[in-house]
């Protein structure tokens, strides 16, 4: 089992900035993505970033290319968003999610997640 707690989130102008972090605690993360997904109100949940755990290896949605970054720290079982030049589509409530031992599947889809962190709100204000 793994859990995870995100942290971070709030209210920010356009052009602002944000930083999101996931702790994971239980199992420890040694294989595969960790990724970021957003939904926002009336939308479905959609795919944002993830990162490969052993080799840094980075995807990102289009919509946030140039804007946010997506990093670990693998001593302290931690990913980061780094989330820059806000936009006010930008705002939802944005998820970590982490893949079960053995990963299958695409890094850039929900269901190659297994395990969810309850979720940060990101409002950003035009």
């Amino acid at each position: 089992q793994v859990q995870l707690v995100e942290s971070g989130g709030g209210l920010v102008q356009a052009g602002g900035s944000l930083r999101l972090s996931c702790a994971a605690s239980g199992r420890t993360i040694s294989s595969g993505y960790m990724g970021w997904f957003r939904q926002a109100p009336g939308r479905e949940r959609e795919f944002v970033a993830a990162i490969g755990w052993s080799r840094g290896k980075t995807y990102y949605a289009d919509s946030v290319k140039g804007r946010f970054t997506i990093s670990r720290d693998n001593a302290k079982n931690m990913v980061t968003l780094q989330m820059d030049n806000l936009k006010p589509e930008d705002t939802a409530v944005y998820y970590c999610a982490a893949p079960p031992f053995g990963p299958v599947g695409v890094a850039t889809s929900a269901p190659y997640y297994t395990y969810w962190g309850q979720g940060t709100q990101v409002t950003v204000s035009s």
